[in-house]
C-alpha cells in the first residue's frame, strides 16, 4: 500500500504542478494557481501519515517505508526548486516572459551553483534520516535493519553528490576565452 501511495504522490505532484501552471498562464488565475500549488506539501503529509499508520498497525518495517522517507526528504529539499524552475519555463513559453537563466557553466559560479544543490541534498538527507530515525524509535524492539539501510542510502547519496560538487570547486571548468561568454556568465550570476 505504501508503494502505491508513493507512486500516487509522485503522479499527483506532476498533475498538480501542470494544473497550477496551466491555470496561472493559460487562464490567468494567479490566486487559484497559488492555491493549487500550495496543495503540493499536503501530498507529503498524507504519505507521512499513511506510513506512520502502517507502522503503528504492526506492519514490519520494510524498504517501502525507507523509500517513503527518502521521497519526502527529496520533495522537501527540491520541491520548491523544481516548481520555481518549471514556473520560469512556463512563463517564458506560455506568457511571453523572459527566458529563464541557465545555470552557470564555468568557474566559481558553477562551483557555487553545485554547492547550493549539494546543500539541498544535505537537507533531503537530513529530513530522510530524521524520519527514518523516528520510525526506528517508533518501532522499538522490532527489526529495523531495512530502515537503517535507507539511512545509509541517504548518506551515500549525500557523499557522492558532495564529491561531485567538490570537484567543481577544486577543478573549476575553464570558460572559453571570449569576452562575450564571460559577460554572459556574469549576467546569469547577477540575475540570481
Amino acid at each position: 500500500m505504501v508503494v502505491t501511495l508513493i507512486i500516487a504522490c509522485e503522479v499527483a505532484f506532476w498533475v498538480l504542478l501542470a494544473l497550477g501552471l496551466a491555470v496561472r498562464y493559460l487562464l490567468r488565475w494567479r490566486r487559484t494557481s497559488v492555491a493549487i500549488l500550495l496543495c503540493e506539501p499536503l501530498l507529503e503529509l498524507v504519505l507521512f501519515a499513511v506510513t506512520a499508520t502502517d507502522l503503528r498497525n504492526g506492519a514490519e518495517p520494510g524498504w517501502e517505508h525507507g523509500l517513503a522517507a527518502l521521497y519526502i526528504g527529496y520533495t522537501v529539499a527540491y520541491g520548491h526548486y523544481t516548481i520555481r524552475w518549471l514556473d520560469g519555463h512556463a512563463a517564458h513559453r506560455l506568457a511571453g516572459g523572459p527566458r529563464p537563466p541557465k545555470p552557470p557553466r564555468h568557474g566559481m559560479a558553477r562551483a557555487r551553483h553545485e554547492g547550493g544543490l549539494w546543500l539541498r541534498t544535505l537537507l533531503a538527507a537530513a529530513v530522510a534520516c530524521a524520519l527514518l530515525q523516528a520510525a526506528i524509535w517508533y518501532v522499538g524492539d522490532g527489526d529495523t535493519s531495512s530502515l537503517r539501510s535507507f539511512q545509509l542510502v541517504a548518506l551515500r547519496a549525500l557523499a557522492v553528490h558532495g564529491i561531485v560538487a567538490l570537484t567543481y570547486l577544486i577543478w573549476p571548468k575553464k570558460a572559453p576565452g571570449t569576452a562575450a561568454v564571460r559577460r554572459e556568465e556574469d549576467r546569469t550570476l547577477t540575475k540570481r
